[in-house]
């Protein structure tokens, strides 16, 4: 697919259209990427399928890779790796001259984020820059952290394949600047997340704070963790399609913080189930239907 035209996809099915223009029809119908052979029998369609994928070999098409190279990262069986390629424009990057630069910096080098654990953190005197009635001026602290990310991002290191039907582990932290989480499997980084705090999110007490942390980390990985047995201090699994999440807050005025609607908010927002134990924790449980679990 010819990405950085305005339209790829009529330019690719054009592609496709000339490749196997003598077949159509006959016994092939093509659709942008998806290729339909249809055969009155079993001899005469090994026979196609030998036609189409000499035709693809003719055209440079490879098969049978042992790692492919997708959009900026290197993927195969096991593991994801930056494309060193593909960031080549970001380690030549000149110190950033005005806001517009900033922001087309930090656009691209955040399409790397997952691999840099602490990008928010790392990036905040950047994104300070961009913040509305701030002056723009290019301090030692933007240096630094220009830098750094440049030199994260050469180093970046090989993330692990996330496999179904293992345990996932979850990894969080919050403090009065951000929230992270590290997504963990058989010992194998998966996934870094981080984000600074939202204005009003500087307010929360400590336990607010952790807990929010957990619910970034379930908004984010969603996709990952339903229907999978996943644990952190606070994180267990009862069912199959249950992803529970059990938080014990602080001794003191156990019921009125454990009810707080700060972060607790985000967790009804994703339709989960509240509960107040006896002992003051809130047991927080998301379920997925299991039609709905098999349509993931």
């Amino acid at each position: 697919m010819p990405f950085g035209l305005t339209n790829p996809p009529a330019v690719f099915m054009d592609l496709m259209n000339r490749v196997f223009k003598p077949y159509l029809d006959r016994f092939v119908i093509i659709f942008i990427d998806g290729i339909l052979i249809y055969s009155r029998n079993e001899i005469e369609h090994a026979e196609h399928l030998r036609i189409m994928l000499r035709t693809l070999d003719d055209n440079k098409c490879e098969l049978w890779l042992c790692e492919v190279s997708f959009l900026g990262h290197i993927v195969s069986a096991s593991r994801i790796r930056v494309d060193l390629s593909k960031i080549s424009a970001i380690l030549e990057w000149k110190p950033l001259k005005n806001v517009f630069e900033v922001h087309s910096f930090l656009e691209l080098a955040g399409y790397y984020r997952r691999f840099v654990k602490g990008f928010s953190k790392i990036a905040t005197p950047l994104t300070r820059l961009l913040q509305k009635d701030v002056r723009y001026e290019w301090s030692d602290k933007c240096q630094k952290s220009f830098d750094q990310l440049k030199a994260l991002l050469t180093e970046a290191p090989v993330l692990g394949q996330p496999e179904s039907g293992k345990e996932f582990v979850i990894y969080s932290d919050a403090s009065l600047n951000g929230l992270g989480c590290i997504l963990i499997q058989e010992g194998k980084v998966i996934a870094y997340a981080l984000r600074q705090l939202k204005l009003h999110e500087k307010n929360y007490p400590t336990h607010d704070l952790e807990l929010a942390a957990i619910v970034f980390a379930l908004k984010i990985w969603r996709h990952y963790l339903f229907g999978e047995k996943c644990h952190r201090r606070w994180l267990k699994l009862l069912k199959d399609y249950e992803l529970v999440l059990d938080y014990h807050p602080g001794k003191a005025n156990v019921v009125a913080d454990a009810l707080s609607q700060k972060s607790l908010f985000a967790l009804r927002a994703m339709n989960a189930y509240l509960d107040l134990s006896e002992d003051g924790s809130v047991l927080a449980e998301l379920k997925v239907k299991p039609l709905f679990l098999q349509q993931i």
